[in-house]
Parts: structure tokens; C-alpha cells; sequence
């Protein structure tokens, strides 16, 4: 007879939402009402979690900004987010493919097919961490809603044993213990879900808010947004395109045409459209100011 599993009956995210026990019996609205009330918990959780939020980014910062990486564990919904926001970061910040990297159990075929069983494999992260050859400069964040996933607990205690230097975190939506190999806990306390265990849920949903903050604070903090502005955006097709154009319009005060004619003469970068209109310079010019610069816009137009 197989072993049983471990029992997972005390982690809040397997609990039964008593706000939800006639789910069956809803009509259309009432459904959708319930839900959008619930949802409401993933705001407050985001709140719980804000200062070990901001400890675990401040501490991923040094090791980004001298060009390590973020890299996502995670399997299930968790994995599949992650992967998306790394996916996400060099067509938003222009920041170098692998700088930002998402790990799922199972591989990229778990992208669309479901592999739950990889995911009770705690050294099944091994092989992908060690073909990423990690450095100290890295941070490493395991990703699962109940806290428990044995590929993310693993992935974090093979991370400090490849790279004892990195940053580790972990990002549970049920309250635990912090797992061995992790530097900040954050717990985003999401509570049960309106389908009980459906962690795609809330728990999904605060989990991508989570790392959207993340990546995002990241990439502001290392210089690939100006004001509120993408500017790390360099213009490819008809929709980054208009949306350059808007920045350089923003930023210089030129007329929709201009911008795009300077766009042009900028090899479709804004940072470089810009300063070569502020500053009055060339391309070249540019380029060799925004390299002195750290590419930072603000220190090029803020001196």
C-alpha cells in the first residue's frame, strides 16, 4: 500500500471559505458578487506583506544592479507566473533576456499541461539552477500558495548550496514557518479560497501582484524607467512605436511627426531620442553620455 501523502488539512489556503459553501446553488451574479468580495482579501494581503516585500527587493538590489538575476521557482499556477513575469521584463524594461528567469516543475511543457507530480521533487530544481550556474549577485524566489511545494523548499536550500551569497525568498499565502535556505519569508494571508484549495485563485491572483512589485521596483531602482515613463523602450512595432512617440512627446514637447522622425534618427530608442534632443548631441553623443551615466536617464538629464 502506498505511503499517504503528508497531511495538508492545517494550511489556510486548503480550508473551506464558509462565505462559499452554497457555491453550488448560486445563480450567475451571485457567483460573480461572491468572488469579487473575496478578491478583496488579496488587497489587505498585499498590505501584511509590504515590509517584507521591500526587505526582500532591497536586498536583491546590490547583486541586480551589478547585473545578477531574478530568478522565479515555482510549480502550478505559482510556476506559471513566474515564468510569465520573466517573460514579461525584456519587452517592458529592455533588460537583457536571462536577467529575469522563471523555473516551473515539470519544464516548459508544464506551461500548458498540467505536471503536478514534479512537484513533489524536492532536488527537481537541481538541474535547472545548476545549468544557470548561479553567482552570489543572484536572487533566487521560491513561489508556492500553501507553503509546502517540495520543488520550491528543495530549489531554495540547492540554491544556498550552489551560491551561499545569494538572496533567497519565499512567498507563501499561508502561514509558515520560514523553510530552510530562505532569507525573508513573505506571507501573503489570502485565506481560503471561494473553491476550496483552488490556489489559482486569490492566492494566484496576490502572488502575481507580489512579483509584479518585485520586477517592477527593480527595474525602477536600476534606472529602466524615468518618472513614470518606459523609456528603456525601444520601438519595434506599430504599437511601441505610438507609445514611443508619446514619450519622447513628454519629454521634449516635440510635435506627434517629430518625435517619430527623431525616433528614427535615435535607432528607435527613446533614452537616446531623448537626450539628443534635450542636450542637442548626436547619436553617438548619446550613447557615450548614457554610458558614463550607467545608462540612467535621470543622471544624463538631472546633472
Amino acid at each position: 500500500m502506498p505511503t499517504p501523502p503528508p497531511d495538508r488539512s492545517g494550511i489556510t489556503t486548503e480550508h473551506r471559505n464558509p462565505a462559499s459553501g452554497n457555491l453550488h446553488s448560486l445563480d450567475v451574479r451571485a457567483c460573480v458578487d461572491l468572488i469579487n468580495t473575496e478578491n478583496r482579501a488579496v488587497f489587505d494581503a498585499m498590505d501584511a506583506a509590504a515590509d517584507t516585500l521591500a526587505e526582500l527587493i532591497q536586498r536583491a538590489e546590490p547583486g541586480f544592479t551589478r547585473g545578477g538575476r531574478l530568478i522565479y521557482l515555482g510549480a502550478g499556477t505559482s510556476g506559471r507566473l513566474g515564468v510569465l513575469d520573466a517573460s514579461e521584463a525584456p519587452p517592458t524594461f529592455q533588460v537583457e533576456e536571462g536577467r529575469v528567469v522563471g523555473v516551473i516543475a515539470g519544464g516548459d511543457a508544464a506551461l500548458k499541461k498540467s505536471s503536478e507530480s514534479r512537484e513533489d521533487e524536492p532536488d527537481g530544481a537541481e538541474p535547472a539552477l545548476r545549468s544557470l550556474a548561479l553567482s552570489d549577485d543572484d536572487t533566487v524566489i521560491g513561489l508556492a500558495a500553501g507553503g509546502t511545494t517540495p520543488f520550491v523548499r528543495g530549489g531554495l536550500r540547492v540554491a544556498k548550496r550552489l551560491a551561499p551569497g545569494c538572496v533567497t525568498g519565499m512567498i507563501s499565502c499561508a502561514p509558515i514557518e520560514s523553510p530552510p535556505g530562505a532569507d525573508v519569508l513573505i506571507v501573503l494571508p489570502t485565506g481560503p479560497e471561494v473553491v476550496t484549495g483552488s490556489t489559482r485563485m486569490k492566492a494566484g491572483t496576490a502572488t502575481k501582484l507580489a512579483i509584479n512589485t518585485i520586477s517592477t521596483t527593480l527595474m525602477v531602482r536600476t534606472g529602466r524607467v524615468y518618472q513614470n515613463l518606459m523609456v528603456d523602450l525601444r520601438a519595434t512595432n506599430d504599437k511601441l512605436r505610438d507609445r514611443a512617440a508619446r514619450i519622447v512627446a513628454e519629454l521634449t514637447g516635440l510635435a506627434r511627426d517629430d518625435c517619430f522622425a527623431l525616433l528614427d534618427d535615435a535607432g528607435g530608442s527613446v533614452k537616446h531620442a531623448v537626450i539628443m534632443h534635450r542636450l542637442d548631441v548626436s547619436r553617438d553623443e548619446a550613447e557615450g553620455l548614457l554610458t558614463e551615466a550607467g545608462s540612467r536617464l535621470d543622471r544624463v538629464l538631472d546633472r
